[in-house]
């Protein structure tokens, strides 16, 4: 068993995964949330406070970190108590991150692939170029490391698993959908991160095809769908950090991420990037000042956290897999709707925040009860995927199955939960 968790980060996910964290204390214990701006650790405590989140009484703590300090890092961890970390922060921090938890032997999970800021859209599979060449270190200290526990990755990994698991004998194609139907009322803005959201699609577009790496470029690839709730929606196919472990975990020869985008979201997009504003590459001004122009942009763009007050409408993220079953061809439609004003009610965050911050919570949760404390370095399909959606459905994110016409709900919250 484990317990006492440090959260690193203090943006919108955090903001969700304290909540919940909050909402699950008696099992999960303190709680640390660290940043390197501390005023921003605090709001989020005094949000929990505000919601009456604490389900029973107990620690929760402000810390001051630089993430990137691998031995303040571990001082932090090792003066807490924390035997589970959630890295929530920017992806620039995973390998620091992961080193402190390495040295403390604390449980670390994640979110998202490590990043440097000089680079983007590294050679596939990205998890081969950082993360996984820690593996052995992982294992040979008894580090349970958690990789891409968010929704997607993390959630539409735990899919795949399930229907590899329930649904199908053979898997042939798993296509990831990702559409966002809501409005925030701003005229351009991100969900998450605007530097972290840009850098996605600035380079190429990688997707596994027919047992292999493909490149096309950003909106060259369109497809519309018509899904459960939110209706006809246009995406394009994108390169996401799930493809990079599901090509390799699930002997699957075609997986695809395809993201839902607006006319205008592409047409700033497009415009930004070609003026060189989503560049990382430092410029210098005519005044003689060196500035990074994704940098620039970010700090004009609305901070994401921002946008929850005024978030209406809903997601919809789910696994289209389709293979044979008992020598028949079968398709399922996995997936989940949330509701930006229903996260807002409950955690004071937006829709996007919530599915990308519930899950890690689960995750730790599986983690102090042993479930998941497998004691090495793990993608989510690796895990059981039953435990995960039972216990995720249970503290706010259900899943539905679609196959032919009919929807069911096949993990939903439990009476009491």
């Amino acid at each position: 068993m484990k317990k006492n968790v440090l959260i690193v980060g203090a943006g919108g996910v955090a903001q969700v995964v304290a909540h919940k964290c909050a909402q699950n204390n008696d099992v999960l214990g303190d709680i640390h949330i660290a940043s390197r701006t501390v005023e921003k650790c605090e709001a989020i405590i005094r949000s929990v406070h505000e919601k009456g989140a604490m389900k029973v009484d107990g620690v929760i703590e402000a810390h001051a970190l630089d993430a990137t300090d691998v031995a303040a890092t571990t001082a932090l961890i090792e003066r807490t108590k924390s035997q589970i970390v959630i890295n929530v922060g920017s992806a620039f921090i995973n390998m620091p991150v992961m080193s402190a938890c390495i040295a403390t032997g604390a449980a670390y999970i994640d979110t998202a692939i490590h990043e440097e800021p000089d680079k983007v859209c590294e050679t596939p599979p990205w998890y081969g170029n950082y993360e996984w060449k820690r593996r052995e270190e992982c294992e040979k200290a008894g580090v349970t490391a958690v990789l891409g526990a968010g929704f997607d990755p993390g959630v539409v990994n735990a899919y795949a698993a399930l229907a590899r698991e329930e649904y199908l004998d053979r898997i042939d194609e798993i296509d990831i959908i990702d559409v966002n139907a809501g409005s925030h009322g701003c005229y351009f803005a991100t969900n998450f991160d605007p530097e972290i959201n840009f850098r996605e699609f600035t380079g190429q577009v990688w997707s596994w095809q027919n047992g292999e790496w493909t490149s096309n470029t950003m909106f060259e690839r369109g497809k519309e769908w018509d899904l459960p709730v939110v209706g006809r929606q246009q995406t394009y196919l994108t390169g996401h950090d799930e493809i990079h472990s599901l090509s390799q975990t699930m002997n699957v020869p075609n997986v695809g991420f395809w993201m839902g985008f607006g006319e205008r979201y592409i047409t700033v997009f497009t415009v930004l990037k070609n003026l060189g504003l989503l560049s990382e590459k430092p410029v210098t001004t005519a005044e003689g000042q060196e500035v990074v122009p994704l940098k620039v942009v970010k700090a004009v763009l609305p901070d994401p956290a921002s946008l929850a007050p005024d978030y209406t409408g809903k997601t919809c993220i789910g696994d289209l897999v389709k293979g044979e079953k008992d020598g028949q061809a079968r398709e399922v439609f996995i997936y989940n709707i949330a509701d930006h004003a229903d996260a807002y009610r409950e955690v004071g965050s937006q829709g996007i925040s919530y599915t990308a911050g519930v899950p890690p919570v689960a995750a730790a949760m599986l983690i102090a009860n042993g479930t998941w404390d497998v004691g090495r370095m793990v993608n989510v399909e690796e895990l059981p995927p039953r435990p995960f959606l039972s216990l995720l459905a249970d503290i706010g994110l259900t899943t539905w199955v679609r196959e032919g016409e009919e929807d069911r709900e096949i993990y939903g919250r439990t009476a009491g939960a």
